[in-house]
């Protein structure tokens, strides 16, 4: 999705926070916790979003990862499931950063067959 049709956050919003379901990933990639970093970085640069830390850990050899990029404009956070080409992915980017382009990445790199998305505007509503 192009930043510009992406419509504005409504005034008391802090931000948005976009769950997505991966299916049908590959399951080799779901499964290299290098590949799990290389593709979260990936998508906070593409989301231009800034990362202060990172984390990944490697269930073991054919297993899953879970990985957390902490973002100054909030998180990205990733749980995988080889054995059912599943990845679980949470965006919550505040300010100008672009949830959906990180999302088009993620999806692009693991190959993902069907996305499932949720969006959620965070901060006060009236």
């Amino acid at each position: 999705m192009k930043l510009e049709s992406i419509p504005p956050l409504p005034a008391l919003a802090v931000g948005r926070h976009l769950i997505a379901d991966l299916q049908g990933c590959d399951v080799a990639a779901l499964a290299d916790p290098a590949l799990i970093a290389k593709a979260m970085l990936a998508a906070a640069q593409a989301g231009q979003a800034t990362v202060l830390q990172q984390h990944f850990h490697h269930f073991g050899a054919g297993q899953g990862v879970t990985g957390m990029l902490l973002l100054m404009e909030s998180h990205i956070s990733i749980h995988t499931w080889p054995e059912h080409g599943y990845a679980a992915v949470d965006l919550f980017m505040c300010g100008a950063a672009n949830a959906e382009a990180a999302l088009a990445v993620l999806e692009q790199l693991l190959r993902a067959q069907r996305i499932e998305r949720q969006v959620m505007i965070r901060g006060f509503t009236p």
